[in-house]
């Protein structure tokens, strides 16, 4: 992840060089201030990416002399099917026709939507033995 963040805190000096040239010479504060969140937001992701390598070392992915199977062991959890995901779009399609029909078919939807992103948020919780 060293290498992840050595190149976003370039990308940050680049916005932030980027920036103080063109509030210098444009002096328009719209384009300043997109360039200085620009530059916020790639200082974070930087930011994210160098406590990360220290708090973990460095990857497989670092070793120049690093070999394929140096990666390989379980790969995530991946979960069975669930009805949860078509509950919350189901919910989220009610929601949004209900802002154009009535406040009560966009109650109805809401409580469909927050079952549905429930449901998918405590899906896997271990209930114990």
């Amino acid at each position: 992840m060293k290498t992840e963040a050595y190149l976003f805190a370039g990308v940050a000096v680049f916005f932030l060089v980027t920036g103080a040239i063109y509030g210098a010479w444009s002096r328009e504060p719209a384009g300043s201030a997109a360039l200085a969140v620009a530059f916020l937001m790639a200082s974070v992701i930087s930011f994210f990416f160098t406590q990360n390598y220290r708090r973990r070392g460095a990857r497989p992915e670092d070793d120049r002399s690093g070999e394929i199977a140096d990666r390989s062991g379980p790969l995530g959890f991946f979960p069975a099917s669930s009805p949860y995901p078509p509950l919350t779009g189901l919910g989220a399609a009610v929601t949004a026709l209900g802002v154009v029909f009535g406040l009560w078919l966009f109650l109805l939807g809401f409580g469909l939507l927050g079952s549905g992103v429930g449901g998918m948020v405590f899906q896997y919780i271990h209930r114990g033995e």
